[in-house]
């Protein structure tokens, strides 16, 4: 089927999280929202996605930079140019990538948004984290709690998870997943960092909306 709108993301949490901001942020329902269970399998079915890809389709890509940016956008970019897309810039842009095809290519326009924002090393928790309020009282004590645990049983790279999911089971609601607590307004989906992550993908799927 041609002119699809495909959204690529890692995992159940980021599936979730980008429907319910583009649901509350009134950007039309795309055509498919997939995860694919981790960012090395997202790597490696971005270059089949695009080979069995329509040139009137469109593609978008929201992986983590983890712990080093210009790595994960070395890997990102590896793949894309060998697809053939050419112009690829040496660092994400900060507003999000967004690659045309020349006219004699058929390839899909693609668009790449490196969690959290493009310019730091992070996780899709480090993003949520700006959704909350910064004179938010509530996430400084979920921070000194986590910190202070006599027992810590995940890994340090989890730590900001372990914060992000203590401060939700505060809320007047507890627990809820990151999507739902996007809807309930527990993570704002209208502070600037959620603009940014809109405005691509705006850019992207409906040029000119």
């Amino acid at each position: 089927m041609a002119n699809q709108k495909v959204l690529l993301v890692e995992g159940v949490d980021d599936e979730h999280v980008l429907k319910h901001i583009c649901g509350n942020r009134g950007i039309p329902r795309l055509d498919e929202v997939s995860n694919h269970g981790g960012a090395d399998e997202l790597l490696e079915v971005i270059s089949a996605r695009i080979k069995l890809s329509e040139p009137d389709d469109v593609f978008g890509v929201v992986v983590d930079a983890d712990t080093n940016l210009d790595d994960r956008w070395r890997a990102i970019r590896d793949r894309v140019v060998k697809a053939g897309y050419q112009d690829v810039p040496n660092q994400p842009l900060v507003d999000g990538t967004i690659l045309g095809p020349s006219t004699e290519s058929r390839l899909p326009r693609l668009g790449i948004w490196v969690m959290p924002n493009n310019q730091t090393s992070g996780i899709l928790e480090n993003f949520l984290q700006f959704l909350i309020p910064d004179n938010d009282a509530l996430m400084e004590y979920a921070k000194t709690c986590v910190q202070n645990l006599p027992e810590r049983r995940f890994i340090p790279n989890d730590q900001l998870k372990a914060v992000i999911h203590t401060w939700l089971a505060w809320q007047k609601d507890p627990g809820k997943p990151y999507g739902t607590a996007i809807t309930a307004k527990f993570l704002d989906p209208h502070l600037p960092e959620a603009d940014s992550l809109v405005s691509w993908l705006r850019r992207l799927f409906f040029p000119g909306s």
